[in-house]
C-alpha cells in the first residue's frame, strides 16, 4: 500500500469520525436551544399569564427538576444499554416535551413540558460527551468533545433567533417552544444510523463489533493496540466493580462534582436563562431591544467556543480553564459595579453591563463551558464511568436548579449588584480549586488517567 493510498483511508476515517460527532453533537444543540430560547419566551409568557418571581423561577427552573431525575437513571441505563440507545431515547423525549410546550393550555401543563425538556437536557448532556470521549482518538479527544459544547452554543443562538423571528407573531411563544421538534428529529434520525462506542461493546465481550468500530476511525494496529488497552483496565477496574467509595475513585467523583459547581456557580445560566431580563433591568426598554442584545451575546458564546476547539489538545486544559476564569471573574465584579452605580447614583451603564456580559460569555465559552465536559469525560474510571458521569451531571442540574430557582428572587431583595457579586467571589474559590485540584489530561489515554488516580499521583504529578 502506497503512501497515497494510506493518507486517502487517513482522510476518510477522519471525515468519518467528523460526521458521528456532528450527528451526535446535535443533541447537545438542542439542550443549548432549551435552555436558551426561554430567555426571550419568559417576556411573553408573562405578558398573557402573569407570574410572581417565584413563577417565573419555577417556569425556567422546572426543566432542571426533569434534568436531575434524567441526569440520575442516565448513567444506569447507559451502562446497560448502550450509549446509542439511550441518545435515540433522549431525541424522542426532546420531541414530546417540545410538542407539550408549544401546546400548553395552563402555566401547569407548561411547567410539566419543561419538565419532560429537562429529563432529556440531563441525559443528553451526560451521554453525548461520553459517546465522543469514548470514541475519539486521543489526539483529537478534546477538539471532538467540545464540538458538543459548540452545538451548545449554536442552540443558544439557534434559540435567541428564533425568540426573534417570532416575537411579533401571533402565539409568540409557542412557536418559539415547540421549534426544538425540528432538530429533535434530525437527532433521532441521524444517530439510528450510527453505532455504540467501541469501549462499551468490549464490557460487553462484542469485540468483534468494537473492532470493525475501530477500524473505521483508526488505523488497524492502533486498533488493535486499543482494545487489548481498554480489556486490560477493564478486567482491573472489575474487580472494583461496585466499590465506587473506595478511596482512589472516590477521588475523581468528587472533583468532576466541584468541576460542575464551578460551571454553574459562576453564574451562567442566569445570564443565558435571564439575558433578556437582564438587558431590561440594564436600561433597554423595551422588549426587541433586549432580544437583539440577547442575540449579540449568543454570538460571542457560539464564536468564542472555536477558541477552546483550536486550543484545548494543544494548550491543555488548565490553561485555558485559569484565562478564562480569570476574564469570567474579572467581568462579573464589573457588572456589579455598573449596577450599583445606576442604582444608587442614576448613572446610564447599560453599555458596561452589556460589554461585561460579552467578556463573562466569551470567557465561559473557551474554557468552562466545553472544558467541564471535557473534564468528567475523561477523568472517571471506565467500569463506573457511566454511573461516576451521571453523578457528576446530576449535581451539575441540582447546582443549576437552585441557582435559577432563586435568582429572580435575589435580584428583587438584594439586588444585582450583590447577586452578581456573589457569583464574582465564587469565580476566585474556583480559581483557587483548579490550581490545586483539577489534574492536567491533555495528551493522556483515559486508561492511563485512570492508572493515574489508582496510584494515587498527586495533581503535579499527573
Amino acid at each position: 500500500m502506497n503512501a497515497t493510498t494510506i493518507q486517502h483511508k487517513g482522510r476518510i476515517k477522519h471525515f468519518l469520525l467528523y460526521v458521528i460527532a456532528g450527528i451526535a453533537s446535535l443533541g447537545g444543540l438542542l439542550s443549548g436551544f432549551d435552555t436558551g430560547v426561554i430567555s426571550g419566551a419568559l417576556l411573553y409568557i408573562n405578558e398573557g399569564w402573569p407570574l410572581s418571581t417565584l413563577q417565573q423561577g419555577w417556569v425556567v427552573s422546572s426543566a432542571l427538576v426533569g434534568a436531575i431525575v434524567g441526569a440520575a437513571v442516565n448513567g444506569v441505563l447507559a451502562d446497560i444499554y448502550g450509549r446509542k440507545k439511550v441518545i435515540i431515547a433522549t431525541a424522542t423525549i426532546f420531541a414530546i416535551g417540545s410538542l407539550i410546550c408549544g401546546f400548553a393550555p395552563s402555566v401547569g401543563w407548561l411547567v410539566f413540558g419543561r419538565m419532560i425538556l429537562g429529563l432529556a437536557i440531563g441525559m443528553v448532556n451526560f451521554v453525548i460527551p461520553l459517546y465522543l470521549s469514548e470514541l475519539s482518538p486521543q489526539r483529537v479527544r478534546g477538539m471532538l468533545v467540545s464540538l458538543y459544547q459548540l452545538a451548545i452554543t449554536a442552540g443558544i443562538l439557534f434559540s435567541y433567533l428564533i425568540n426573534r423571528i417570532f416575537a411579533l407573531s401571533e402565539y409568540n411563544w409557542r412557536w418559539m417552544l415547540g421549534a426544538g421538534l425540528i432538530p429533535a428529529v434530525i437527532l433521532l434520525i441521524g444517530i439510528s444510523f450510527l453505532g455504540d462506542t467501541p469501549r462499551w461493546l468490549i464490557s460487553r465481550r462484542r469485540y468483534n463489533e468494537a473492532k470493525e468500530i475501530f477500524k473505521k476511525i483508526e488505523p488497524e494496529e492502533d486498533a488493535d493496540k486499543q482494545i487489548q488497552e481498554i480489556q486490560a483496565t477493564l478486567k482491573v477496574s472489575e474487580k472494583k466493580q461496585g466499590k465506587i467509595f473506595e478511596q482512589w475513585m472516590l477521588r475523581p467523583v468528587l472533583v468532576g462534582i466541584f468541576i460542575m459547581f464551578i460551571q454553574i456557580c459562576t453564574g451562567i445560566n442566569t445570564i443565558i436563562y435571564y439575558a433578556a431580563t437582564i438587558f431590561k433591568a440594564a436600561g433597554f426598554t423595551d422588549n426587541i431591544g433586549a432580544l437583539y442584545a440577547s442575540v449579540g451575546v449568543g454570538v460571542v458564546n457560539f464564536a468564542m467556543t472555536f477558541v477552546a476547539i483550536f486550543f484545548t489538545d494543544k494548550l491543555g486544559r488548565k490553561p485555558l480553564l485559569y484565562a478564562g476564569l480569570s476574564g469570567i471573574t474579572v467581568s462579573l465584579f464589573v457588572l456589579a459595579t455598573s449596577f450599583w452605580l445606576s442604582n444608587n447614583y442614576g448613572y446610564d451603564t447599560k453599555w458596561i453591563a452589556v460589554g461585561s456580559i460579552i467578556t463573562f460569555i466569551a470567557s465561559f465559552a473557551f474554557s468552562l463551558g466545553p472544558i467541564a465536559w471535557i473534564l468528567i469525560s475523561e477523568i472517571m474510571p471506565l467500569a463506573i464511568r457511566g454511573t461516576a458521569m451521571s453523578i457528576a451531571t446530576m449535581s451539575n442540574f441540582v447546582f443549576n436548579f437552585i441557582v435559577a430557582l432563586i435568582f429572580p428572587t435575589l435580584l428583587a431583595t438584594i439586588g444585582e449588584a450583590l447577586t452578581f457579586s456573589i457569583f464574582g467571589v465564587v469565580g476566585i474559590f474556583s480559581l483557587f480549586y483548579t490550581w490545586k485540584y483539577i489534574p492536567e489530561t491533555k495528551g493522556r489515554s483515559l486508561e492511563q488517567i485512570e492508572q493515574n488516580w489508582r496510584n494515587g499521583k498527586s495533581i503535579v504529578e499527573f
